[in-house]
């Protein structure tokens, strides 16, 4: 069902005017737009940060009249080029509300721009949790939706899934409201949609009465670890590894709800001034002495190599530290393939650490786990999965290597029928991603009859959704720096 909004009204409006509307929420003359972690950069025609929904028809109605894209925003912390643009941006982050709480039914309705961060106080306060959370809640709830982004729990879903419905502003200026029942081919093509079937406006979530997590974290050895794959995620609701290659171990957390007293707990010399600074620093002098990073990778398994048993409100455990800015790439590959891509990784490491010029991988990688669902571009659509990720930091900003690192990773990750996290920069296009999804011209078709145009369309959809090529859609086209090993 679509309502009718002021688009006659709209059009109405002189274009100098229009103009004079959109000064007041236009955040800089010379904008530049830089990811969290400063990976990817770019410069937009223009940044508007709307405050009302009548102020998103306005930037819509702007694109409309200049035929340019519109790509929003929220925090940025996409350690991909997903958020960049050369159209106009807009950021999300002061349409942030929490419109309606349906504690009695389980779901609330809040605007897409609130963070994951504002919307646990939120809850908190009225005793309802979300589901499931990531490592990082310092992104916006429409961004975690529209990358389909995931926790980890192997009978628990990407968090698209706790989805109910969405409003949407389209392109042609009309406010919907999608759900499985209502237009849910909009909807299914939404809920991981990459910010290019409309404007998120308002999501509706499911949720649940505010729970505890007890949390086991433990040190055992890789080979241990893959040997008992199955019985460690299926033991716990909340399963994740955190793998130390160069120590050759395997950091296991388990966390299943509790009703047992707070106890805030954690590995004391990983969060304490070693642990942070002292290894920052290790990275960056490991820049101009390569080796060195195997040793900082067996310091750092040694530091969180002690049991630790925690017990806090969910979403405090569900989180961690993302430490330093970095690069990241993490894959998603079907369950049942997790001990032969691992094993593979293994071996492929352990070459690179017994070569003299063999790459030097920063740490930890993680490996986490989601249950399977039906969202057409879903990583997890149609199995089980597990998701891998691995990580270069930037200690102090500073660029490290990390190019061929990743390419002989995905290259692995690729073998056992990898999908790429929508968020993360991968180098796949439309012809291998129709093989990996099933529904992949389903959702393209989507596309085409909501936004014939093209608004939402900004170069990371156009080169990865609908293939073009050229310099103005290269991969690197927004890179901070050109160069890389």
């Amino acid at each position: 069902m679509s309502s009718p909004t002021s688009t006659l009204t709209l059009s109405a409006i002189p274009l100098s005017q229009l103009y004079g509307l959109l000064q007041p929420i236009t955040v800089s003359p010379n904008p530049k737009f830089a990811n969290w972690s400063r990976t990817f950069t770019c410069s937009p025609l223009a940044v508007f940060e709307p405050t009302t929904e009548l102020h998103c028809e306005l930037i819509l109605e702007l694109a409309r009249r200049e035929n340019k894209v519109v790509r929003a925003v929220g925090v940025g912390h996409s350690p991909s080029d997903l958020a960049c643009t050369t159209g106009y941006m807009l950021r999300t982050t002061k349409l942030d509300r929490l419109l309606e709480i349906h504690a009695d039914k389980r779901y609330i309705i809040a605007q897409a721009g609130i963070t994951l961060d504002a919307l646990h106080a939120e809850l908190a306060i009225h005793g309802l949790a979300m589901i499931n959370v990531g490592s990082i809640s310092d992104q916006t709830l429409g961004g975690i939706v529209t990358t389909a982004t995931h926790g980890t729990g192997i009978n628990y879903g990407v968090i698209s899934t706790h989805v109910m419905g969405l409003s949407l502003l389209l392109a042609d200026g009309s406010r919907v409201f999608c759900s499985r029942q209502v237009r849910p081919d909009l909807f299914t093509a939404s809920i991981c949609g990459l910010g290019s079937t409309g404007l998120i406006l308002t999501v509706t979530l499911e949720v649940e009465p505010a729970f505890r997590l007890k949390e086991v974290q433990q040190t055992i050895q890789f080979h241990e670890c893959v040997r008992s794959l199955h019985s460690l995620v299926t033991a716990s609701q909340h399963v994740r590894f955190w793998w130390f290659p160069a120590a050759d171990t395997m950091r296991v957390s388990s966390a299943d709800r509790t009703t047992e007293p707070i106890k805030p707990a954690g590995s004391w010399l990983w969060h304490s001034l070693i642990g942070f600074h002292v290894v920052q620093f290790l990275l960056f002098v490991a820049r101009f002495i390569l080796p060195l990073n195997i040793f900082i990778g067996r310091f750092a398994s040694w530091l969180v190599s002690t049991k630790v048993i925690a017990v806090d409100d969910s979403f405090r455990i569900f989180n961690m530290e993302c430490r330093y800015p970095q690069h990241t790439t993490e894959w998603a590959i079907p369950y049942e393939n997790t001990k032969a891509c691992l094993h593979d990784l293994h071996d492929w490491l352990m070459r690179e650490f017994s070569d003299p010029n063999g790459l030097r991988p920063h740490f930890p990688i993680e490996v986490r786990f989601s249950d399977s669902d039906d969202i057409w571009l879903s990583p997890s659509n149609g199995q089980r999965t597990c998701w891998i990720g691995i990580v270069q930091f930037k200690p102090y900003g500073f660029e490290v290597p990390y190019k061929m690192l990743f390419e002989r990773f995905e290259a692995i990750l690729c073998r056992h029928g990898g999908r790429p996290h929508w968020a993360k920069a991968h180098n796949l296009r439309p012809e291998t991603l129709r093989r990996l999804y099933p529904r992949f011209d389903d959702f393209t078709r989507v596309l085409g009859s909501v936004d014939p145009r093209g608004m939402f369309r900004n170069e990371y959809v156009e080169r990865h959704i609908f293939g073009k090529t050229g310099p103005g859609y290269h991969n690197r086209v927004f890179k901070r720096y050109a160069p890389s090993q």
